[in-house]
């Protein structure tokens, strides 16, 4: 198993507790993703109770008015913020993450945005990270199939086992590469304007 403990949170960018349950104690999922548009973002987060649901149990929205300008080889500074800021206002108990984009990069395991999102976690919630393409060097990645598909998705983790991490996206559901909930997270993000 991965871990970014010895990683620090940047400046600037806050840690957050893993969210707590309120009501309910079952344990859920979510899927989290970022649009921006100009000076401001949207950041949307889909909530699910089992690997296989087809629907969300909730869905939140965040606009968020200012984000950091984009800084090669920084991603995270600008997405960090985003996602730290659409979990605080979720009220489950959370299993799992799952984020656009790369947990570890390259051949090192540098930490990616899910390797800092883990850490701003406390490493309290595993987090997953799915990407469309390849990253250079990012041999840690499974390479997930779905559907039909002959393109890959890209899976890393922090807090689960990477093949366990790759079967839980596989296991998704839709017949398409990319799962249901996770193009329903990418339409609330971009719906808003």
């Amino acid at each position: 198993m991965f871990s970014c403990e010895q990683h620090e949170i940047p400046s600037g960018v806050s840690s957050i507790d893993a969210p707590q349950p309120v009501v309910s104690e079952n344990r859920m999922i979510a899927v989290l993703d970022v649009c921006y548009r100009g000076t401001f973002a949207v950041a949307a987060c889909v909530i699910f109770e089992g690997w296989s649901s087809d629907a969300p149990l909730e869905e939140v929205q965040e606009h968020i008015e200012t984000v950091e300008p984009y800084e090669p080889g920084s991603f995270y500074l600008r997405e960090l913020p985003c996602l730290l800021n659409v979990l605080s206002r979720l009220k489950v108990r959370l299993d799992a993450i799952i984020i656009d984009g790369y947990v570890w990069l390259g051949p090192e395991n540098s930490p990616g945005l899910g390797a800092h999102l883990y850490e701003a976690l406390h490493g309290k919630t595993p987090v997953i990270g799915v990407a469309k393409s390849p990253f250079k060097g990012a041999s840690n990645a499974q390479r997930v199939l779905r559907g039909k598909s002959s393109r890959p998705l890209y899976v890393t983790s922090a807090g689960m086992e990477p093949a366990e991490a790759g079967k839980k996206i596989a296991a998704m559901h839709g017949p398409h590469r990319i799962p249901t909930l996770l193009k329903r997270v990418d339409q609330l993000c971009r719906a808003v304007g």
